[in-house]
Formats: C-alpha cells, sequence, structure tokens
C-alpha cells in the first residue's frame, strides 16, 4: 500500500515521536497510513472510495503503488463518497502511542491497532468497510472491543493533560518507594523534555542494606506498546541496586526509561540489552556491556504493591552481565543466567 501520487490530507505524529499517521488521497480514495519515524508503514486502512467500486480489487492500482480502492462487495458506499475534509478530521492516539483512531465529525471513521500487520493480512478498521479485506476491516463488526479502547484513550489523554496529573503520580510512586525502600536523595529528570516524563530517583544505602537503590519514576504512568500482545506486565518501572557511584549509573536508567516508547515495543522479566557505544564506557564497572532484566530476583527488595490505571506495576532488576553473558542469553534463553545469578556480586 505504498503511495507514489497522492496529497496529504492530514499528518499527526504521536505524543512519543515514535509513529506519525497520515492520511493520504487522490482522486479515486483516501487511505490512512501509520509510519515509524524512518519513514516505514507500520499499518495502513482504506478510509474511503471517491468513485464507484470495482467489482473486484484492481490490480494495475496496485502494482502502480496508488491508493487501493475498495471492490464493491466490502464497501457500505458501493457509489464512493465525496474526498475527506482535513477540518472535519481528529485524531485520538492510545495510551500506548502504537495505535490511533480517526474521527470525522465526531464520529469514529477509523481504528489503526497496534496489533494491525499488513504482511499478516490485519490491516485497521473502517467505519464504510464491509466484513474482511486486505484493505480494511469492518469497524461496526469490531466495536465491542474496540470502543473501550477508544474511551480509555480518551480518559487517560484528558487526565494526563489535566493540571497536576503527573505531580500526583509521581507522589504516589515515590510514597511507595519511601515505604519500600526510605526516605530519597536526589532526584533526576530523564526525559530530555519529551515524553514520556521519567524521572529517577536514589535511595541511599541503609534501611538494612548496603548499597543504594536506584529507581525510575514515570514509566509506569503509560502502558508500553505492544505488550498485552504477550500476555505480559503493561506498567513497569526500572530499578538498579549499586554500591558504585549512583550518579554515574544513572546514565542506565537515562537509556532505557523512555525506551519502550521511543522503539514501540515493551521491556520484561528475562530481556537482555547490550549498552549501545563503545566497549569500556558502560556506567556500572566490571567489565560489563549490558544488563538483564529480572523481576523480583532473590536478595534485592520487594517493590510490588504498586499499581496504577487498574493494572499493576512491575519493577524489573537491572542486573549487568558481561559480553560473554549476553552472547549466552541470546543463543541459549535467559534462564541459562536468571536461574543462577549470583545478585550480590551483581552491585
Amino acid at each position: 500500500m505504498r503511495l507514489d501520487r497522492a496529497s496529504v490530507v492530514l499528518t499527526s505524529p504521536n505524543p512519543y515521536g515514535s509513529r506519525t499517521l497520515t492520511i493520504e488521497r487522490d482522486r479515486a480514495s483516501s487511505v490512512a497510513y501509520l509510519r515509524g519515524s524512518k519513514g516505514t508503514v507500520h499499518g495502513a486502512v482504506w478510509l474511503a472510495n471517491h468513485g464507484p467500486a470495482p467489482e473486484t480489487v484492481d490490480l494495475a492500482r496496485a502494482n502502480a503503488g496508488l491508493p487501493p480502492v475498495m471492490p464493491r462487495v466490502n464497501t457500505v458506499n458501493p457509489s464512493g463518497t465525496p474526498p475527506l475534509d482535513a477540518a472535519a478530521l481528529s485524531v485520538l492516539w492510545f495510551e500506548e502511542g502504537d495505535g490511533v483512531a480517526i474521527f470525522e465529525n465526531g464520529e469514529l471513521l477509523a481504528v489503526i491497532p497496534g496489533w494491525s500487520d499488513l504482511e499478516r493480512g490485519m490491516p485497521g478498521y473502517a467505519r464504510d468497510a464491509v466484513g474482511e479485506s486486505p484493505f480494511a476491516w469492518s469497524l461496526a463488526e469490531a466495536m465491542e472491543g474496540l470502543s473501550p479502547r477508544v474511551a480509555k484513550a480518551r480518559a487517560y489523554w484528558q487526565w494526563r493533560e489535566a493540571e497536576g496529573s503527573w505531580s500526583s503520580f509521581q507522589q504516589f510512586v515515590m510514597g511507595h518507594l519511601d515505604s519500600r525502600l526510605g526516605p530519597p536523595g536526589r532526584y533526576w529528570d530523564v526525559s530530555g523534555a519529551r515524553l514520556p516524563v521519567v524521572g529517577v530517583t536514589e535511595r541511599p544505602a541503609g534501611y538494612g542494606r548496603d548499597y543504594t537503590v536506584l529507581s525510575t519514576v514515570g514509566m509506569s504512568c503509560q502502558r508500553m506498546p505492544t505488550a498485552e500482545l504477550y500476555d505480559t506486565a503493561c506498567r513497569i518501572e526500572l530499578a538498579i541496586a549499586t554500591r558504585q557511584d549512583p550518579g554515574v549509573a544513572t546514565r542506565v536508567l537515562l537509556w532505557l526509561g523512555q525506551y519502550p516508547w521511543r522503539s514501540v515495543t515493551w521491556l520484561g522479566h528475562g530481556h537482555t540489552a547490550r549498552w549501545f557505544q563503545g566497549p569500556g564506557t558502560f556506567p556500572l564497572d566490571g567489565g560489563h556491556q549490558g544488563v538483564i532484566m529480572l523481576a523480583d530476583p532473590v536478595g534485592l527488595p520487594d517493590l510490588s504493591g504498586f499499581a496504577f490505571g487498574g493494572e499493576s506495576v512491575r519493577w524489573l532488576w537491572l542486573l549487568p552481565l558481561t559480553d560473554t553473558e549476553l552472547r549466552l542469553a541470546q543463543d541459549q534463553g535467559h534462564q541459562v543466567l536468571s536461574d543462577r545469578l549470583a545478585v550480590q556480586s551483581r552491585i
């Protein structure tokens, strides 16, 4: 569904800068595209024909790279509709930033969900589509599942944009960590003036431990993209236990704190991440080159018990790994390491 000769009706980037919605049309049809930061199409949905629908798929248009025209059997308007008016269109991004709803004069026109996948024959949902086709699936037939998602997205952004929403969330997370780790030390904002807002709180040694704990504050304020597809925790925070300079160790959380939304992916138990700069620059000493993420490792504080948006928040502890260990986890799975890591030797 590539466009070579079409005009852009609307452009809308998601709040995290990782996906952009464009609605494009020519004289025959309009299509909405979900593109990544490098222009790759990650989702697309036909919106309308602007002339009589053909009896079958127009292969000539497809081969020419033009917007698809929906066959007669798959559209509720076989005679076509007038071109879309940009002034009548509005956009609502899902909390995760990987899906989007499109409205025309306040009426739901189409949805491109995070699970849209053109290669697997899963386009988005369109109001004017009938049944399932390679270009769009019927929105009406999917409203039972999509309607709550759209309503939840609207409620989330209304809350997020309200005065005091972030500060109240921040206080709740800090209060939870106070109860588990003791009083805070320093606090760093690692957001870089872009969403999602993420900070790092320092909990100095004490409270029955001889090491500092660093925790993100803010990752769990929005669900991670694609996580729901894997039946895993959708809300997380990251933590590091360290006896080294906390100010330096914070760079690891700066690296990963916004990663799910920038890369449109999720982080979970057993995941590993290789440091993005050269050897010898990893912030945690000891010849390490990256980290493994573990939920509830033995020997570290239990940070469970916090929830947001009706969902439990999972803290993932970051433990440093050498290059050899990273390769081993990649080749044989994280269990070969996570079941026998000596946690205290990693901090």
